[in-house]
């Protein structure tokens, strides 16, 4: 039982997908719980989706790829803002625009190059072929989000919960907001080598919500997030060794179980109890 348990271990490429979850749970984890708060899921799932025609852009300049993956990122969040204060669409329907539109352009991008990156990979990640360069960019990113974010925690619980009140006590809306999104950014770049473009918004969104459901208390609701998220990620690697699968679609698979799990839980067995 214990050989079996060990048995991953021993191999280096394991270890390098161990350690880079372990990176990349913890930012993860604090800013789906403000995404979650906030109302922002889909503005998490349509900055993932945008950063593909950045990464191809870059790939073209011969610039390193997470340059182009923020800078596309942060394009489709502020056009989003822009969009959303000068018409009369809903800030969702703005969303599902840019975000498909972009990703679209990146598709297009990417059919009318030669690169020896594969599409998957770019998609769905490629944890179990990382290097440690992105090992050491993952951790020098994950750093940066997790000290701002938790330093400005109260900050930006308050502009999650009532922006109005904020901005009358005198907090800076506007960079508490784009700051915010750049953090957002920042976090789906250090998640793309890992998890990918599609499955880093699992990262972004589970974890928040399966904490939200289990406590109201906005400490626990953290820390929660990410013990979830750090289970999550090294039992879907464990998954992942035995039964020959992917690693990132069995980590989100995983989440999707536990928060299945947790909403019958609490709105059904619960009660009953």
């Amino acid at each position: 039982m214990i050989e079996n348990f060990l048995l991953p271990l021993q191999f280096s490429f394991m270890n390098k997908a161990f350690l880079i979850v372990f990176i990349i749970s913890i930012p993860t984890a604090i800013l789906s719980c403000y995404l979650i708060l906030k109302g922002w899921a889909l503005m998490g799932d349509a900055i993932s989706h945008a950063v593909l025609p950045g990464i191809v852009i870059a790939y073209l300049l011969n610039i390193p790829l997470i340059i182009g993956a923020f800078f596309a990122g942060m394009f489709c969040a502020i056009s989003t803002g822009f969009l959303t204060e000068n018409s009369r669409i809903k800030e969702d329907t703005v969303m599902g625009i840019v975000f498909s539109g972009m990703f679209g352009l990146g598709i297009v991008l990417y059919t009318k190059i030669s690169t020896n990156v594969h599409l998957d990979h770019i998609l769905f990640g490629n944890m179990l072929g990382i290097s440690l360069d992105d090992i050491y960019i993952a951790g020098l990113i994950s750093l940066i989000v997790t000290v701002i974010t938790l330093s400005k925690r109260k900050d930006l619980l308050a502009f999650a919960f009532d922006p109005i009140q904020a901005k009358a006590v005198g907090l800076p809306i506007k960079i508490l907001h784009y700051g915010f999104l750049a953090m957002v950014s920042l976090t789906i770049v250090s998640t793309l080598h890992a998890v990918g473009i599609i499955l880093s918004i699992g990262l972004l969104i589970a974890p928040g919500a399966i904490s939200f459901l289990l406590t109201k208390k906005f400490e626990f609701m953290l820390l929660y997030a990410i013990l979830i998220t750090l289970f999550s990620g090294i039992s879907g690697i464990y998954l992942s060794f035995f039964i020959d699968s992917a690693p990132a679609p069995s980590i989100i698979i995983i989440l999707s179980f536990i928060f299945i799990i947790t909403f019958i839980y609490k709105n059904y067995f619960k009660k009953i109890v």
